[in-house]
């Protein structure tokens, strides 16, 4: 992963998104010599992640009962 200063980014920023976006570079950003950030392709995703761990659990049939006993507990103060 090539340095790149944070000037030279910040000059440069549109041709490093377009590289990032298109080549799926990655860089790390210095400043004053000391690493500050990475710029890189974010991973794309279809939910298939979430969408299996809820297919994993199934809805628990007393969430209703716990969720209005929680809220009968609550007390409801007056703010001025």
């Amino acid at each position: 992963m090539p340095d790149i200063s944070a000037t030279d980014a910040a000059r440069n920023f549109a041709d490093l998104l377009d590289k990032v976006e298109h080549n799926g570079e990655k860089f790390t950003v210095v400043r004053r010599g000391r690493t500050i950030a990475e710029i890189r392709p974010i991973q794309a995703s279809q939910g298939g992640e979430v969408k299996a761990m809820l297919r994993r659990h199934r809805l628990d049939s007393t969430w209703g009962n716990d969720l209005a006993t929680v809220r009968a507990l609550l007390e409801v103060e007056e703010r001025t």
